[in-house]
Order: structure tokens, then C-alpha cells, then sequence
């Protein structure tokens, strides 16, 4: 009875210590995604994503709304940027129904664009497509 308490406690522990150091890692992999993303550098932007659905089984959709660079979304900071090449890749990444979904502020993409004068942005022609 000992023993198998002693091993649950020990499979427990382990358990605990391998979640813990696969969210720092997970935080590490997406660490430099925001400057990928004002560079307009599809090709790193997309192997970022491939590792991290590799190495964590998880997609865009999954850490979207996780990531904020200098308060904004990831959509927002490529149309932001002019980075129409990682801002629509993003558009085709996301579910057509996280697309349309208010973001922090309350505010939908589409709608936050058209307030900052960014509706004739390539980026919001994608997400009126897509959507």
C-alpha cells in the first residue's frame, strides 16, 4: 500500500513538473512572433506555426488571442504594419467564426479597422472574403 502511494505521488509529481515546463516552452516558441509579424516574414511566420503545432499540437486559434503585441492583436499589428503577406496568411489560418468574434476591447477586427481608417487595407478585403 505504501509503495503505491509513493508511486502515484512520485507519477504525480512528474506530471506537474512536465505541464509547467511545456507552457514556458510554448512561451518560448511564440516569444518573437510579433516582430515576424511587422516584418511581413510569411515564411518564418509559417514555421513558426508548423513547430508549434508539431512540438505542442497547437494551432492558431489555440494562442491567437494569448499573443498581444504593444496591446494589439496579431491581425490588428499586420495591418498596423502593412504586413499584408502574414496578415492574410493569418486570415486563412483562423476559423471563419474566431474571425468575427469581438476581440479584448469588444470590438471585431473588421470594426477596429474601419475606426482607425485601415478599411482599404488588403488584410480587411481577406477577412470580408473570408468571413
Amino acid at each position: 500500500m505504501l509503495r503505491l502511494t509513493k508511486t502515484t505521488l512520485a507519477i504525480a509529481t512528474i506530471a506537474f513538473f512536465n505541464v509547467s515546463s511545456a507552457q514556458a516552452n510554448v512561451s518560448e516558441a511564440l516569444q518573437n512572433i510579433c516582430t515576424i509579424v511587422k516584418a511581413d516574414d510569411k515564411g518564418e511566420l509559417r514555421k513558426k506555426m508548423k513547430r508549434v503545432e508539431s512540438d505542442f499540437k497547437l494551432k492558431l486559434k489555440d494562442y491567437y488571442t494569448g499573443i498581444s503585441c504593444s496591446g494589439n492583436s496579431l491581425i490588428r499589428t499586420a495591418m498596423l504594419s502593412n504586413a499584408v503577406e502574414t496578415g492574410t496568411l493569418m486570415v486563412k489560418k483562423m476559423p471563419k467564426g474566431d474571425l468575427s468574434t469581438p476581440e479584448q476591447d469588444g470590438k471585431t477586427v473588421i470594426a477596429w479597422a474601419s475606426e482607425n481608417g485601415l478599411e482599404a487595407s488588403p488584410i480587411v478585403t481577406a477577412l470580408k472574403d473570408r468571413i
